[in-house]
């Protein structure tokens, strides 16, 4: 029992230390409580330290060269501080499979928390090393060249980083939770397509919107002091749910690939 409340006590002062560092809201700070309560219970101290690893490589890689991405921010909805909707969109479905671990214990939950993780470090080291790149990305609808910043676009680097987040992630659930090596090799492969499948969600299915103002194309509803006019994409599909929907369906592919191989 005092195990426990010790390791409540660290995954709480972890969260107040993110809020008190820029990288977390106090909702997200919330979030990310409830978030971890919820791999605990399910994973352990192991999976806890997995969940550790993305959120502190994520904020890493967000405060890395921030001034370089100033101008990129203002393409996006959020910046680098995560809000409770960043922490869910990234970090829900690891949650769930937490949860559904402790009713059902097979081993498939424990590769499935793996790769929800997989993915959303996958995206993440996507995004936030890709924009250091030199040259700007190229969209996948057009295959021409675009702002740096922008969704559904790729570049060398930035592919570089995803599968290098990815591999990472595989690499310490292979340490932390003794899997054989088929299982760690669709921890990787199903992270990076989780990063795929956000890319081709950003491209073609996320809100984009257009600033009357300053003339920029951007993800934000509001900019510089008024309404945008949105241009693209599908109500309520915003970054966040992008996020969310790419991890669930890289776990619902992985679970399936399991199951069939078995």
């Amino acid at each position: 029992m005092t195990d426990h409340l010790l390791i409540i006590l660290i995954i709480l002062i972890t969260c107040f230390a993110g809020f008190r560092l820029n990288s977390l809201t106090s909702t997200g700070a919330t979030a990310a409580f409830a978030v971890g309560i919820a791999v605990y219970y399910g994973f352990g101290l192991n999976g806890l330290l997995l969940l550790g690893i993305f959120f502190a490589t994520s904020s890493l890689w967000s405060k890395y060269k921030s001034s370089k991405k100033a101008g990129i921010e203002e393409k996006l909805a959020k910046g680098s501080t995560r809000d409770w909707r960043q922490v869910l969109a990234n970090g829900g479905t690891a949650a769930l499979a937490g949860l559904i671990y402790s009713f059902d214990g097979r081993s498939i939950w424990i590769v499935a928390f793996a790769v929800a993780i997989s993915s959303a470090n996958s995206d993440t080291w996507a995004s936030e090393i890709g924009s250091l790149s030199r040259n700007n990305p190229i969209d996948i609808r057009t295959f021409t060249r675009i702002d740096k910043g922008t969704s559904g676009a790729i570049s060398l680097l930035g592919s570089f980083a995803a599968l290098t987040g990815s591999l990472v992630i595989a690499i310490f659930s292979y340490w932390f939770f003794e899997f054989n090596l088929m299982d760690s090799f669709i921890i990787f492969i199903f992270g990076f397509i989780g990063n795929v499948i956000d890319t081709i969600f950003g491209a073609f299915y996320q809100q984009k919107f257009h600033c009357q103002c300053c003339g920029i194309e951007t993800e934000k509803k509001v900019h510089c002091g008024q309404p945008t006019i949105r241009i693209k994409g599908i109500t309520f599909v915003d970054n966040d749910m992008v996020n969310f929907l790419s991890g669930f369906i890289a776990v619902l592919l992985a679970i399936s690939v399991i199951l069939f191989l078995k």
